[in-house]
């Protein structure tokens, strides 16, 4: 089953060590977790990006690296996440590797049309709602673009773009397999905590919860 919950760690946003964060985020039960540094050099991304997949090495959740297959190959993550300015799909995996992880992101029903045709392991869909965490976001879709994208694929479908703990229930509700939460989790008081509650609205939402804290 693919995992519900999806955070990802943005280097802007973290208020603490980003390896911190994860352990932390892992112990609530999350167990997906991506990294995404747009402003860090090469160097930087990398000690980081390798001092998450240590830490994550022996647990439950799997580590995305975003833009960089061959960072993710480096550090041996779980997989990488692509934009639609990035390498496709299928060069990613073949820089990663075989057996980790490759998703897309799209931001229209052409683009989901034409990662559904490729061997993306999910397709992230969005903004679904109004976001500040990218400097030129795309436009909003809302939660119908969700249903749209449902009937053109069968690959599990990441909604992600301002989605709160008061509208992750109807997101879910649209068809979406996970939700991507950035700002509304690591700006809480207790992101662990946050971590829970996303888990516990996916639960009653219907879908699969490994462990509701570890």
């Amino acid at each position: 089953m693919f995992p519900p919950l999806y955070v990802l760690l943005d280097e802007g946003l973290l208020n603490m060590p980003a390896a911190k964060c994860a352990h932390l985020l892992v112990s609530a039960g999350v167990e997906l977790i991506q990294y995404r540094a747009k402003h860090s050099t090469s160097r930087e991304y990398f000690a980081t990006c390798s001092n998450l997949a240590e830490t994550l090495a022996t647990r439950d959740t799997r580590f995305i690296v975003n833009d960089r297959p061959d960072i993710a190959a480096m550090v041996g993550a779980g997989g990488v996440h692509v934009g639609q300015d990035d390498l496709p799909p299928a060069d990613a995996r073949r820089i990663c590797g075989s057996g980790r992880w490759v998703g897309v992101s799209t931001h229209n029903l052409e683009q989901v049309r034409a990662a559904a045709k490729t061997s993306a392991d999910y397709i992230a869909v969005g903004p679904i709602f109004s976001t500040f965490t990218k400097e030129k976001p795309d436009a909003v879709v809302g939660t119908s673009f969700i249903r749209e994208a449902r009937k053109l694929t069968e690959k599990p479908i990441v909604a992600i773009g301002g989605i709160t703990r008061d509208r992750a229930a109807e997101v879910y509700e649209a068809g979406a397999d996970s939700i991507a939460v950035v700002r509304d989790l690591l700006e809480s008081h207790d992101p662990a905590e946050r971590a829970k509650e996303f888990l516990a609205i996916a639960k009653r939402s219907g879908k699969h919860v490994q462990a509701e804290g570890r």
